[in-house]
């Protein structure tokens, strides 16, 4: 079995990979989230419309880690051009994935790196996005979220290096899209139900008991690259 396929249990695995990156998505995003909903004028803010905007802002967000999954995916394919290329890839993306839970249970925060990195690219996005503010119509949120889904993000640079191992872009959107599904529960509640999600996920119990199932799948990955693995 190829860990980098796309059956279920790795689109799945994406999907709670971003669920239990909810603390983090709150506290990079919710900021984000919180301006767009109270820039809407007052007498625009009924839930109908401020529900079209955040899923519009959560649509455009996605989009973008969609694409970015399928560019990065595009440059797997030209990097694995051999069997030896595409098992080191796969490791990489293995090792990502544990990075990726020491940095959910505050073991270690090496990631924060790969997000400094990113903010030379975010300095020339960061102004495109405050001219699409206030948004009050469905486009314009869409359009910001495409801006923001490039935000510096060490969780989604740790995905990213999952869609690089892949090496298909169709499977690399699909990866990230799957991830990017996992992050909308934690950005689309509002008021009492943010605040005790927010304390639930980052409970100290929440986030060791995730980083264990991020690096349990990371170790299943490990283990399928192995000959025996393969072939089990």
């Amino acid at each position: 079995m190829d860990p980098t396929g796309l059956d279920l249990p790795p689109l799945l695995a994406a999907f709670v990979f971003g669920l239990l990156g909810g603390a983090h998505c709150i506290g990079m995003c919710g900021g984000i989230m919180s301006a767009l909903t109270f820039a809407v004028p007052p007498s625009m803010r009924h839930p109908a419309r401020l529900s079209g905007l955040l899923l519009g802002y959560n649509l455009g967000r996605i989009s973008s880690y969609m694409a970015a999954g399928a560019l990065v995916a595009i440059l797997g394919s030209l990097i694995a051009i051999t069997p030896r290329a595409r098992l080191v890839l796969q490791g990489l993306a293995a090792v990502m994935l544990i990075l990726m839970a020491l940095y959910i249970a505050n073991w270690w925060k090496g990631l924060l790196r790969l997000e400094a990195l990113g903010r030379h690219v975010w300095r020339h996005l960061e102004p495109v996005g405050r001219r699409l503010m206030p948004v009050v119509k469905v486009p314009q949120a869409l359009a910001l979220g495409a801006v923001w889904g490039w935000l510096p993000c060490g969780l989604v640079y740790s995905m990213l290096a999952w869609s690089l191992a892949v090496a298909d872009p169709w499977r690399g959107a699909a990866l990230m899209g799957a991830f990017g599904l996992g992050t909308l529960p934690a950005l689309l509640v509002t008021g009492l139900a943010a605040r005790q999600l927010g304390t639930l996920i980052r409970h100290p119990t929440t986030r060791t008991l995730a980083a264990l199932a991020i690096i349990g799948f990371a170790l299943w990955q490990f283990w399928l690259l192995m000959p025996d693995g393969a072939h089990a």
